[in-house]
């Protein structure tokens, strides 16, 4: 584990964005390394595909889920 320096509006966006998805500051800002990362590795993807494709890995199938 490491300190990564980020911008202090960069931290008010991943904090703000944290509280609405239920994850934690750290957790936010994985996710979106993640995905980003993810995005320039599979240009061709959309973030719903890339989405998608993390969730089947984790052999979670939107499909079966209904709507709340």
């Amino acid at each position: 584990m490491g300190i990564v320096k980020i911008d202090d509006h960069l931290h008010d966006d991943i904090r703000r964005a944290s509280t609405v998805m239920c994850r934690s500051i750290n957790a936010q800002a994985e996710f979106w390394m993640k995905i980003g990362m993810l995005a320039e590795a599979n240009p061709t993807l959309s973030f719903n595909d890339i989405t998608k494709m993390q969730l089947e890995a984790a052999d979670v199938h939107p499909k079966d889920l209904v709507p709340a």
